[in-house]
């Protein structure tokens, strides 16, 4: 059964956190399948936003969204109503975009509570 699961340390994460040695304190969320991470997604609370800097999704498109989607809402619940996705590789940015998280060109998602609250728009759809 899958499970999308805060990790608190960074044991196994010692080169990601190297790479990001300015970051003060490094969350790491994981996609746990049988006791087995399969994947993870790295980011900090920086204020006003939160910073994604690194996801692993295996090439699972829904496990990409899945592991965005976990730290969104825990953005929203913090309060914080934006995220910047300070990743070099463009072949994730690109996968945030065809999800929709952000807009081509752009690395940041505005107002993620308004996002976050837009499924239930749809929900309602769904039943008229």
């Amino acid at each position: 059964m899958l499970e999308i699961q805060e990790k608190f340390g960074t044991e196994g994460y010692e080169e990601l956190l190297a790479k990001h040695s300015n970051v003060v304190k490094l969350h790491i969320t994981e996609a746990m399948d049988r006791g087995e991470a399969i994947g993870f997604i790295a980011y900090s609370y920086e204020g006003d936003h939160t910073a994604v800097y690194d996801i692993d999704d295996g090439g699972d498109l829904m496990l990409c969204d899945g592991l965005v989607r976990s730290v969104l809402f825990k953005s929203c619940l913090k309060g914080i109503s934006k995220a910047v996705f300070d990743m070099d590789d463009d072949s994730k940015l690109e996968k945030l975009r065809k999800l929709r998280f952000i807009l081509p060109g752009s690395n940041v998602a505005e107002n993620i509570d308004s996002f976050m609250n837009g499924c239930e728009h749809c929900k309602g759809k769904e039943k008229n």
